[in-house]
């Protein structure tokens, strides 16, 4: 059945509702209900119901399962590393061994190399890194809101160029899903591979952030930020300071992607599973870092289950929005939404601005719904509809998918890694937001002209 222009108004209705409510959660369980009520003949009683059972419907598909638990001991992770004191300890033993980068420009780059070696979750991304060099910055007079924007314009980036991590495993089973219904044809693995290259916006960022840090770029409204002032804690003088506590259970948990890609696709990186690998990851790491810590008295067994369990409850509010996500994808895939687009356009526009038009449209929606995640799962199975039908290349649509929701996601003030960037930073909100918005329009603005670009070289 075909539903037309209602197979807009769904997506269209969400993005507006986010604006309206400021609610990320609230904004996709009302497109979701929207668009079962379409798929339903407008039945309430049967939306309703085809609500809830769609609901434990997704935990019937292995990968979705396995990331959701992901995202939770990615929480508890965090939370045992902050409660056994192993980021102080990690903190204090930097600041004892920082006198190479006891500078300006030093304590930048250390937040912007920590922001790209961790790259498993963009929050553990920003509060490693803002948490790390605060101390530095503040030392070296450099002011809170430049380091949120170092922070901020790492995280994210980071986690789609080296998508091992949920980031990937999410993109994945969008991806993988197009297969499954025919939609285009391939190795999911791959074209997520092929699109890391072409995704513009993250690369400029990245490159961005190093261009303003070596020569003190300072654009709008980051001329005027003033540092805080550096006063040193007696507390943090008592300190032992220890550099495994933190580092290993990191490096454990960034080693055992890529070995559990090789596993499950069975000698194989680009054949493996990605929401296995994550999951594993997690669930190892987790283990490593009982037998770490327990034994030798970083932590109590009952203080380590407190933490892992408070940290898997602070990160429920991310599960339920990537569950959401992926229903709300699988949704839009059902009205045809992207084959009514793909109708409306074809012989009205040429394919070479697709890829333009992909990034743009996922920008507006990251940035009004405040998540690049619910942003892939709204537009990735419209901008593949649109590649297969229009003959455009597909890795380059999910490069755009990517690179759009990661722009928005940095220009709005309602997203979740801007809001965590700020307070780990510890400035005022909206002034980093105000101090990030010009440099993450200027990297938008060029990864316009790359994706204009190169959708004439492939069309």
């Amino acid at each position: 059945m075909e539903y037309g222009i209602l197979s807009i108004a769904i997506p269209l209705f969400t993005i507006i509702l986010a604006i309206i409510t400021k609610d990320v959660i609230v904004s996709l369980l009302g497109g979701i209900f929207a668009g079962l009520l379409v798929l339903n003949d407008f039945s309430f009683f049967d939306a309703f119901l085809a609500l809830f059972d769609g609901i434990i419907a997704q935990f019937a598909q292995g990968w979705i399962t396995k990331t959701l638990l992901f995202i939770l001991l990615v929480g508890a992770i965090i939370r045992i590393l902050s409660d056994s004191g192993a980021v102080e300890r990690f903190v204090v033993y930097l600041s004892q061994k920082s006198k190479n980068i006891d500078s300006p420009k030093g304590a930048m780059l250390l937040a912007y190399i920590i922001g790209l070696l961790i790259f498993i979750e963009s929050s553990i991304t920003v509060l490693v890194a803002a948490t790390v060099a605060k101390p530095l910055c503040d030392k070296n007079h450099v002011s809170r809101e430049k380091l949120a924007y170092i922070c901020d314009s790492t995280a994210a980036p980071v986690c789609t160029i080296l998508p091992l991590n949920g980031w990937g495993a999410l993109l994945l089973g969008l991806i993988v899903t197009a297969i499954d219904s025919g939609t285009i044809q391939g190795d999911s693995v791959s074209l997520l591979a092929q699109a890391v290259g072409l995704n513009f916006y993250a690369w400029i960022s990245i490159i961005l952030v190093l261009l303003v840090i070596l020569f003190n770029i300072n654009i709008g409204p980051m001329k005027y930020t003033k540092a805080t002032p550096y006063e040193v804690s007696p507390h943090q003088e008592k300190i032992k300071p220890s550099l495994f506590q933190m580092l290993l259970p990191l490096l454990i948990l960034v080693a055992l992607v890529p070995l559990g890609l090789l596993y499950t696709g069975k000698g194989d990186m680009f054949a493996g599973s990605g929401s296995t690998s994550v999951y594993y990851a997690t669930i190892i790491t987790l283990l490593f870092m009982y037998f770490y810590f327990v034994p030798t008295h970083v932590m109590t067994h009952k203080k380590f289950f407190t933490s892992l369990y408070e940290g898997m409850g602070e990160m429920l509010p991310v599960t339920t929005i990537m569950l959401f996500a992926i229903f709300i994808g699988q949704i839009i895939g059902d009205l045809g939404t992207a084959k009514y687009i793909s109708h409306m356009l074809t012989g009205n526009i040429s394919a070479m601005y697709i890829p333009l038009l992909v990034f743009l449209t996922a920008a507006i929606t990251a940035f009004s719904t405040g998540t690049s995640w619910g942003t892939f799962s709204i537009m990735m199975p419209i901008a593949l509809a649109l590649g297969a039908s229009m003959d455009v290349s597909i890795p380059l649509l999910i490069a755009a998918v990517m690179s759009g929701g990661v722009f928005g996601d940095h220009a709005s003030p309602i997203s979740d890694t801007t809001i965590i960037s700020s307070m780990a930073a510890g400035c005022d909100h909206i002034s980093h937001v105000r101090t990030q918005l010009p440099y993450a329009l200027i990297g938008g603005g060029l990864a316009s002209v790359c994706f204009l670009v190169a959708g004439w070289m492939v069309a």
